[in-house]
């Protein structure tokens, strides 16, 4: 994409060694998402490059992402080309398609050739939490403020943060957390591991780049094979992991030994 197709989606994208960075760049509407931003994150996630090591997904300005641009609820949309309108003029199937590009923005954050980090500060509401959700870590400012807001609009979470939400907080707290569409503060985050750290807000830009820094040093093949181990523990059991973890390590020391030469 070029950068006058990410501004037009409200977004940057820039590269520097190992680390991708993906800025939501909306700071005016406290990075509200609309579905070309989500269209166009897709389009991103197939783009990253097989020296990318690290993904960060970051918010420009107070907010990580105030979730679903309103201006959807009206003619003529967030950006002039998809509303909630639009999406109920659809058929069942075409809707459910559309949603499912729509999830595409998000489900590339797992991919197991990188370690996706969001770093979080203020709001990261609805949509915005279920991105930060999507990815692998989340580090988070003090000041944050999580909320699942769909419940309170008559909805449900459709954009991928389900399945990461319960992994984190288990089924009865993802419950309250999901129908209730309360705010989950920054210390209470990590508690509950949705965040892994809360730090003030001037640190965590550097606590992000430490944290990448580190998930960029081991080698690339040990990484994501550790990554699609642990992303499949939970569906697997015992033997079945234990089958993977096998061919995982040997696929690991074949090619070390090519590395060393033998």
């Amino acid at each position: 994409m070029t950068p006058d197709d990410l501004a037009a989606a409200g977004l940057r994208y820039a590269v520097a060694g190992p680390v991708a960075t993906i800025t939501l760049d909306r700071p005016e509407v406290r990075n509200a998402q609309t579905p070309t931003m989500w269209r166009a994150l897709a389009r991103i996630g197939q783009q990253i490059g097989g020296d990318v090591r690290v993904v960060v997904v970051r918010g420009e300005g107070p907010s990580f992402s105030a979730g679903l641009d309103r201006a959807m609820l009206d003619p003529g949309g967030g950006d002039g080309q998809e509303t909630v309108a639009g999406l109920l003029a659809l058929d069942d199937d075409a809707m459910s398609a559309a949603i499912d590009d729509y999830q595409q923005g998000f489900t590339f954050l797992r991919d197991p050739r990188f370690v996706s980090v969001a770093a979080v500060q203020g709001h990261a509401v609805g949509a915005g939490f279920q991105l930060a959700l999507a990815c692998d870590l989340r580090v988070v400012a003090k000041d944050a403020l999580f909320c699942m807001k769909e419940s309170a609009l008559g909805l449900v979470p459709d954009l991928t943060g389900t399945k990461p939400l319960v992994q984190c907080v288990g089924y009865s707290r993802a419950l309250e957390i999901c129908v209730t569409a309360r705010m989950v503060g920054a210390d209470e985050a990590v508690a509950l591991g949705i965040a892994i750290a809360a730090v003030p807000g001037e640190e965590l830009e550097a606590t992000v780049a430490d944290l990448a820094a580190a998930l960029a040093a081991p080698l690339p093949g040990a990484v994501a094979e550790t990554k699609a181990l642990l992303l499949g523990a939970g569906d697997h059991g015992l033997d079945e992991q234990r089958r993977r973890e096998r061919e995982a390590q040997v696929r690991r020391f074949r090619e070390l030994a090519r590395m060393w030469g033998g």
